[in-house]
């Protein structure tokens, strides 16, 4: 995040610097906890992350990003992409749902989902956990 920028302001700039679309009225989906832990399961980094989902957006997608090759995807092909375990839970939970989910993830230093704690209204308010 930018100096007095909103978790939205920040994620549509980052968006538009990306893809070089500009999302209109995006809507927070997701408050993660990302949390890093060594074999012996102690703290090494943790990060929070905001997930958003936005139906429209206006501009023209860069041909070449420097995030990597940018490709539109069927809406349940997250299932079969390459990605950290706990954001298939994000994406699941982003396309299927209008609440907002609270959660933590835990991950070894190369990123192997140890754990984690999911809690949303579709939960009712009961923490999912594995």
């Amino acid at each position: 995040m930018e100096p007095t920028e909103t978790i939205k302001e920040a994620a549509i700039r980052e968006f538009n610097e990306e893809t070089g679309l500009r999302l209109i009225d995006p809507v927070l989906r997701a408050v993660t906890t990302m949390v890093i832990v060594d074999k012996d399961h102690q703290l090494m980094n943790e990060w929070m992350m905001f997930t958003f989902k936005a139906s429209q957006f206006s501009g023209t997608m860069f041909t070449k990003s420097p995030e990597g090759k940018l490709v539109w995807q069927e809406r349940h092909a997250h299932e079969q992409l390459p990605m950290a375990e706990g954001d298939h839970l994000l994406f699941r939970h982003a396309l299927s749902s209008d609440d907002i989910l609270y959660g933590t993830f835990y991950y070894t230093e190369d990123y192997q989902l140890v754990n984690y704690r999911l809690d949303s209204k579709s939960t009712d308010g009961k923490v999912e956990t594995e």
